[in-house]
This record gives structure tokens, sequence and C-alpha cells, in this order.
């Protein structure tokens, strides 16, 4: 019997390798890589196993999923208040030039358009700063003169020449609204950025404005200001409520006509229930129903397919507290999901066994629960550009009592990888063949690991002593709590508990992640950023932090060095044991930091260790990574779902493509979900 079982093992093994060589047989014929320009790539992503769903199951993503597309304008207005009339004026000139498209100054606008498709506006998707257009105003006007008026984005009654006169500037003067989201210290943050959540309004006014609503004594509060922009009109200060019938009203009708059919084809009633409170949220506005919706949501958990919509992430808001709009329909990996839920059942001991002091930790973890999902759409602030990693919902209080739901998304990463392999950067700024082979043999599953342990445990460990404000760190707030999460994926990596699951190969796995990390951290991420500017965004400031405080913490013992060798700078890990102390005495004090509300802890750490950028390391890393000829950053084209009907209008099928191009998919796009007018107000 004995001997059968191991005969057994060994055929399933070899079946497995052949369905493994078969997949990646099958993945070699899809094309990964779509187009490269300015700094960035646009990839494909597989919908592996969309064939296999169900048929209802089909017809529910593809609602799920028009639902999602229909936000899009919404975005491109919360990041800055011109972002749509330049966009329609762009894709008009673009569409109806006569001249020779070889011309220098077309191929600069070109690359402008595709550049606002992809950052959801005229600031870069992550460093926020505006972009340079590099053609000339002349050659624009003269474009756009030659257009029918009835197809540019003209007011009733206004001329071209009005139009010009007005957006000219904010196109190609770099001082006006140069940055999207302003995070410099001791700046008016509000006025110093253009994203339009503020109307006005100074930060000092919009500070006490929201404390003016808060009851210290009130456990479960609403998340205040979430979902509004806050303006100030006629000496007085009052929130326009993003709903149906209030600010942007036509994309959210559009969105709730296409829940309410998702709500017609739902796997259960549990999953019909959460369909149903999102649109009593859209309908009323009431950050109540809101909650309640999360709430419904983090309980929704034996539903195959699922999705986030709506107003949801804080980043682009240089306070924190309005969320931009975003979208992903997607459904679980049943193979991949046995990883995150063997961390998610072990909740417990991770957050018992954490560094932190005990009165930050939750005595009992509640409702953690993770999986793999495969995409199957991306929308709003996921795209182009997403997250790999997803944990929700963001109420501290829901994470307290009723728990919270992480998500690796993993066709994603899947196409990182594949796009990735063989593009010599790593090769290039490695200290040693060493590290390379570490990355080679462990990488892909490392990375992985680390962005579960961040989503799944990492965002709902801790806790808030009672009292603290959920919003006391303020700006600093989402770099604090990115750093949470990843010092806690950091520092369970080369636990021993993971081997012990059988999540972690063996004991040397963990390198590979902590030596990237580290790399990343010290030098590689600045490949993101202009020479002379500094680090402004929140995930790459919390990277910058780790690396550096622990770089110098460690610098006595030499726990990580940067090295020079043939002229090169490069990451030497010393110590990885002591490298692994200093993640835990950072988490704890992070923790700290969060758990107490302590502002100006927070805002030392930041601005000491975050923020700052050498400008010779930075200059050589730039001129290294310029001979690779890379783009530093990756975003998506989406599938194309087509519904296959009968005569009579039922469904019969579901289909998905992938052949559309990145302009004709933005183009597209910009005629069938584009229902906002250009000015919001």
């Amino acid at each position: 019997m004995k001997r059968q079982l191991i005969l057994m093992i060994m055929l399933l093994s070899f079946l497995s390798s052949c369905g493994n060589l078969k997949k990646a047989a099958e993945a070699d014929k899809f094309n990964y890589k779509v187009e490269q320009f300015a700094d960035l790539q646009l990839l494909r992503y597989k919908v592996h196993g969309f064939d296999q769903l169900s048929l209802k199951q089909k017809e529910l993503i593809y609602y799920l999923s028009q639902a999602a597309l229909e936000g899009r304008d919404i975005l491109y207005d919360q990041n800055g208040k011109y972002n749509l009339i330049i966009r329609r004026l762009l894709e008009a000139a673009y569409l109806n030039y006569t001249g020779d498209k070889k011309d220098a100054d077309f191929v600069k606008m070109e690359t402008y358009l595709k550049r606002v498709w992809f950052s959801n506006g005229i600031h870069h998707h992550y460093g926020c700063e505006k972009f340079a257009p590099g053609f000339t105003p002349e050659f624009f006007r003269g474009v756009l003169e030659k257009i029918d008026p009835a197809k540019l984005p003209l007011e009733k009654g206004q001329t071209l020449a009005q139009l010009c006169e007005e957006i000219f500037p904010v196109i190609f003067d770099p001082k006006v609204m140069p940055k999207r989201v302003n995070q410099a210290d001791g700046e008016d943050l509000i006025q110093t950025s253009a994203s339009n959540y503020y109307e006005g309004i100074t930060q000092q006014e919009a500070e006490n404005f929201y404390a003016g609503l808060k009851n210290p004594n009130d456990s479960t509060p609403v998340s205040y200001g979430l979902n509004s922009r806050l303006v100030k009109e006629n000496g007085k200060i009052y929130e326009k409520v993003w709903k149906v019938g209030g600010l942007y009203s036509p994309a959210l009708e559009k969105i709730v006509y296409w829940l309410k059919k998702a709500e017609g084809v739902t796997e259960n009633d549990t999953q019909k229930a959460v369909i149903a409170k999102l649109i009593e949220y859209y309908q009323t506005g009431d950050l109540k129903k809101f909650d309640d919706y999360c709430i419904l949501w983090v309980k929704d958990l034996n539903s195959r397919v699922d999705f986030v919509n709506g107003f949801t992430e804080s980043y682009g808001d240089p306070l924190g507290l309005k969320a931009s709009w975003e979208s992903i329909v997607n459904f679980k990996d049943m193979e991949a999901t046995k990883r995150t839920e063997t961390i998610s059942n072990n909740a417990q001991w991770f957050e018992d066994h954490s560094p932190v002091d005990k009165q930050f930790k939750k005595e009992v973890v509640k409702g953690v629960s993770a999986k793999v999902i495969t995409a199957a759409i991306l929308a709003g602030d996921l795209y182009p550009a997403t997250a790999i990693g997803i944990n929700l919902p963001n109420a501290n209080w829901i994470r307290a009592h009723h728990g919270s739901k992480s998500v690796t998304i993993g066709n994603l990463t899947d196409a990182y990888n594949k796009a990735a392999h063989g593009s010599g950067f790593f090769e290039e700024f490695a200290y040693s063949k060493a590290e390379i082979e570490l990355n080679d043999k462990y990488a892909d599953l490392t990375n992985d690991l680390h962005t579960d342990l961040h989503e799944c445990l990492g965002h709902g460990s801790g806790q808030l002593l009672p009292g603290v404000d959920p919003d006391a760190l303020k700006a600093y707030g989402s770099t604090i709590e990115e750093a949470r999460a990843d010092l806690f994926g950091l520092y369970y990596l080369p636990d021993q508990k993971m081997i012990d699951l059988g999540i972690i190969p063996d004991a040397d796995a963990f390198k590979a992640e902590y030596y990237s990390y580290m790399m990343n951290g010290l030098m590689t991420q600045l490949v993101r950023i202009e020479l002379g500017n500094n680090v402004e965004e929140s995930h790459m400031r919390n990277r910058q932090l780790i690396a550096r405080w622990v770089f110098e913490k460690g610098t006595p013992e030499k726990v990580v060095e940067l090295v020079k060798k043939d002229g090169k700078t490069y990451v030497r890990i010393n110590d990885y044991k002591k490298l692994r102390e200093l993640f835990g005495k950072l988490l704890a004090e992070i923790q700290r930091i969060k758990s107490e509300g302590d502002f100006a802890a927070a805002r030392n750490l930041v601005e000491a260790y975050a923020v700052k950028v050498d400008p010779v390391l930075h200059k050589e890393v730039l001129e290294r990574y310029k001979k690779l000829n890379l783009a530093p950053y990756k975003g998506f084209v989406n599938p194309v779902y087509q519904v296959v009907a009968n005569p009579n209008g039922e469904v019969k099928d579901v289909k998905v493509s992938y052949d559309e191009g990145y302009a004709e998919q933005m183009l597209r796009y910009g005629r069938e979900y584009s229902t906002l007018p250009n000015r919001n107000e």
C-alpha cells in the first residue's frame, strides 16, 4: 500500500509537470508586451480559467466589468479639474489630424496623449509632477483650428480662442498646477496640489472642518470626507457629495444601471446583498451605508466572483481623506489560494509573535481572509497602472470588529514576471552572481509571499489605542501604513513558521526578497524619479524609509553596505539575521506611532529617511538604467468581453479576447464610457 502511494505521488507529480509544461507552452504563445513609450510599458494579462467558469459567472463578470468602466471619467476629474477637457481636446486633435503623422510635433503630441491616458490626467501617475508636452503651443493651436468646432469640447457660446486661452497655460506652463499631490513639509498641501478634491479651501480650513465633525467617543466612525469635494462658496464651507443626483451623477447612474444587471445574476444571496447595499450607497451618498456595504463585502467569502467598485483609496488626496474612484473585477484562483489561506488561517499566531509592544496587538484577530485572484477587468485608479495586492476595507474599526479581505492578483504578477525575465535589470544592479542566483531561484515566489504577508496580515495587524483618531498622522498616514505592512511581511519571511507551514521551501529563500527590497529602497527605485526631485509617492517613501533606516542603524556592524565595484555602486548585505532584527525594531516603532497617533514621530521619521535623495547616487543609477532601454513603470491593456446572445436576447456565452491595442482601447473607452461633462462643479 505504501509503495502504491509513492508510485501514485510520482505519477501525479509527473502529470503536474506535464500540465505545467503545457501551461508554459501556452504562455509562450501569449504576447504579454504591447508597446513602450516615455517611461511606460504596456502589457497584457491573461484571464486564466475564464472559459471554465459557469455561464452565470461569466455574465456576472461582464456586468460588473461594464460598471467598472463607467467610472473612468470620475478619476480624470478627481485628478484635476481640466483633465477631461484636455483629454477630449487631445483626442480630437489626434483623430482629426490631416498632416504628416511622422512630423516631430505630431509624434510628441501622440506620446503626450498616451501619457495622459496612462495617468488619467496631465500629472505623472506615480511621481505626481506635471509632464511636459514636447510639442509647441503653436503647433497644437494650428491643428485645432483646422478641426470642425462641433468635434471640439467647447462650451455653449465658447470660441476656440477662449478655450485655448484658458487651457494652454495648464498644459504648457510648468508653473501652473505643477503637482497633482504635493507632500512638501511646511507648505499648504491643498493649495499647492492640483487634485480636484477641494475648491477655495486652505489646508487648515479643511482640517478644522473635519475635526469638527468627529466625535472622539464614537467607536464606529464613518470615513469623513471620503466621497465628496470640500468647497467654500460665499464664505461657507460645505461638501459636494459624489452620489446619484449629486456630483458625478451621470457616471454613477450608469454604474448603478450595470450593478442592477449584476444583481440579477449573483451567485448567492450574500453577494446579492453586497451589490444591493453598494447601489444604496451610490444613490444616497450616506457613508454609514458605505460601512454597511464594507461589512457585507468582508463577510462574502463563498462567492467565486468578487469585485471592488467605488471611492476607495486616499493616496490622491494630500490629506489622505478623500478617495479616488477605482474598480477591479476578479474571480478566485482556487489552487493558488491554498497558499494565502494557510497564511490567513494562522493570522493569530503571527499577531501573537509580532515584535511590537503587547498593548498595540490585537488580542483576537477577527475575520482575516485571503485569496489569490485572477483579474478580469481593471478600471479607475487601478488602470492602466495597478496594484498587485489589495487589503480592504480601510476603516480601522471594521478591520478590528469584522476583519478584512486580502488578495494577491496572480495573473498580474505572472504578467510582470513574464515581461521582466531577460531584461538585464537585475544583472546590472545586483552585487554578485550569488544574488543573481538567489533571484533566479526564489524571487518569483518570495515576491508573491511578501505581497501575501503585506496584504493578508500586515494591513490587518495591530490596533489603535482607545480614543486615537484614525487620521491623526494626516499627510504622513499613507506612508506609515504602507511601511507597517511591508515590515510585517519582511519580518516574517525568514521565520521558521513559514517553512513549517510549507509555504517557503528552505531557510535561504527569503534572502532573495531581502536583497531585492534593499536594492530597490536604497537605489533602483530612483529610476522612477527625475534627477533633482525628492521622493513624493507614499509607496516609494515607505520603501526608502525602511531601507535607509535599517542601513543607518546597521552601519556600525556593517549589516548592509553600499560598495563600489568597477566604478559602480552596489548593495551588499553582510548579515541577513541582523537585518531581520532591524526590520523588527522598525516595525515595533512604526506600530507604536500608528497606535498612538504620534504625528510628530511620523513626521520626523518620514522627513529624515523617506524624502531626500543622494544626487550623486541618483545620477549614477539613472545613467546605468538608461543603457538598458527599459521602462520603469508598467501598466495593462484590458481584455475585451463580448456577449453572445440568442435572437431573443438571452445570453448564450461571454467571450474574451486580447487583440485590442492601447490607443484603440483608450479611444473606444472615450466613445463608450464618457458620460461626465467637461466641467463638474
